[in-house]
């Protein structure tokens, strides 16, 4: 999938599928939500505005309130492309998520996902 779509597909649209990776994984949409507010600064309520909202991935990222300083410590490799050697701002952002949800899937207790 090229950037173009990926950045301009709506944030609304990617949750279910995080959400239903982590619960196959026997995970939780709470646990799901918990790794969306640490790594973007939303609150639970302003998280929920933004799906409402259906705004887009970009839009999702740049509006985030606080991006936490901790994610440059995600490493790791997501869709064959090591995270920390992402050069694209939001494409990071992005594929940090990713793979805090696939650190989730695979079992990973939540105070080390959220380093």
């Amino acid at each position: 999938m090229d950037k173009h779509k990926i950045y301009t597909m709506s944030f609304a649209r990617v949750y279910p599928l995080l959400v239903a990776k982590a619960e196959k994984k026997g995970r939780t949409q709470s646990e799901v939500d918990e790794i969306i507010r640490w790594l973007t600064g939303y609150t639970q309520e302003e998280l929920e505005e933004q799906l409402e909202k259906q705004c887009d991935n970009e839009t999702f990222y740049k509006e985030a309130p606080r991006l936490n300083p901790s994610r440059a410590l995600i490493t790791g490799v997501v869709c064959g492309i090591r995270v920390e050697d992402i050069e694209e701002p939001i494409m990071q952002e992005i594929r940090y998520l990713d793979k805090l949800i696939d650190e989730l899937a695979k079992g990973k207790s939540m105070d080390k996902i959220l380093r």
